[in-house]
C-alpha cells in the first residue's frame, strides 16, 4: 500500500486504526521527536510534577518519556499497543529494570497498582465515549492516594490539524514519510473544561496551560468515589 492510500482498521475501528498508525510510524517516530523545538521545555516541566514511587507509563512509544521518568521511579512499567514501538523503547532502556507490557489500554486490566500513572500526548487520543471507562481503569491502577500526571496538546493545535469529517469519533489524518495516510483519534480539550470533566468523574484535578500549545494535568481520585 503506497501513496495516499489510507491504512486503518475496519469501519468504525478507531482503536485498530490508531494502533496501525503507530506501528507504521515507529521507524520515524524518534526523528520527529528529534526535531521538536519544545521538547527541552516540556521535559523540564516534569521536574515540577509529582512523579515518583512505582510508576506506570501508558502509551510509552519508543521510550522518549520513559527515559526521563526513570529518574524519579522506584520501579517503572511502560505499556504500549505497538510492538514496533516497544522494541525501540526496550533498546532505549537497555540496562535498566524497566518492565514493558504490550497491550491496547482500552481492553487492558492492570495486574498491580502504582503510585503514579503518567502519559504524554495520550489523553487526546482517548475519544469522548471512552473517557469514563479510561479514568475508571486509572482509578483501579492506582494505590490509594496515587496520582495521574499527564502532558498533552492544547486546543491551539487545532489550527494545524487535518480533521476527518463525519468520523464516528474526533479524528485526524496523519501522513507518514512514505506517503501513506492514517487516521488517529485527536480530541483537543480545554484546560478548564477538562478539569471540570475530571472532577465530575470523581477526581480532584488541576489542569493548566503551560504554553500556548500544551497543557499539564495532575489528578487524584476522590475518597469514596
Amino acid at each position: 500500500m503506497t501513496g495516499t492510500e489510507e491504512r486503518q482498521g475496519g469501519p468504525g475501528d478507531w482503536s485498530g486504526g490508531q494502533i496501525a498508525y503507530y506501528r507504521a510510524r515507529a521507524d520515524e517516530y524518534d526523528a520527529t521527536y528529534g526535531t521538536r523545538m519544545d521538547m527541552p521545555r516540556l521535559a523540564k516541566a516534569l521536574d515540577l510534577l509529582p512523579i515518583g514511587g512505582d510508576v506506570l507509563e501508558i502509551a510509552c512509544g519508543t521510550g522518549q518519556w520513559t527515559r526521563l521518568l526513570s529518574r524519579w521511579s522506584r520501579s517503572l512499567t511502560a505499556l504500549d499497543a505497538a510492538p514496533e514501538m516497544l522494541r525501540r523503547a526496550r533498546d532505549r532502556m537497555r540496562g535498566t529494570e524497566t518492565r514493558f507490557l504490550e497491550a491496547d489500554v482500552f481492553g487492558w486490566e492492570s495486574d498491580r497498582q502504582y503510585d503514579t500513572v503518567f502519559f504524554a500526548f495520550w489523553l487526546s487520543h482517548v475519544p469522548p465515549v471512552e473517557m469514563e471507562a479510561f479514568w475508571n481503569l486509572l482509578r483501579w491502577a492506582l494505590v490509594p492516594g496515587g496520582r495521574v500526571v499527564f502532558l498533552d496538546d492544547s486546543p491551539a493545535k487545532a489550527e494545524i490539524e487535518d480533521r476527518v469529517e463525519a468520523a464516528p469519533v474526533p479524528t485526524v489524518h496523519r501522513t507518514l514519510s512514505d506517503g501513506s495516510r492514517h487516521m488517529a483519534v485527536k480530541v483537543l480539550r480545554d484546560s478548564t473544561e477538562l478539569t471540570s470533566q475530571l472532577r465530575g468523574l470523581g477526581w480532584d484535578a488541576r489542569v493548566e496551560v503551560i504554553d500556548p500549545f500544551h497543557l499539564v494535568g495532575v489528578a487524584r481520585a476522590k475518597e469514596g468515589s
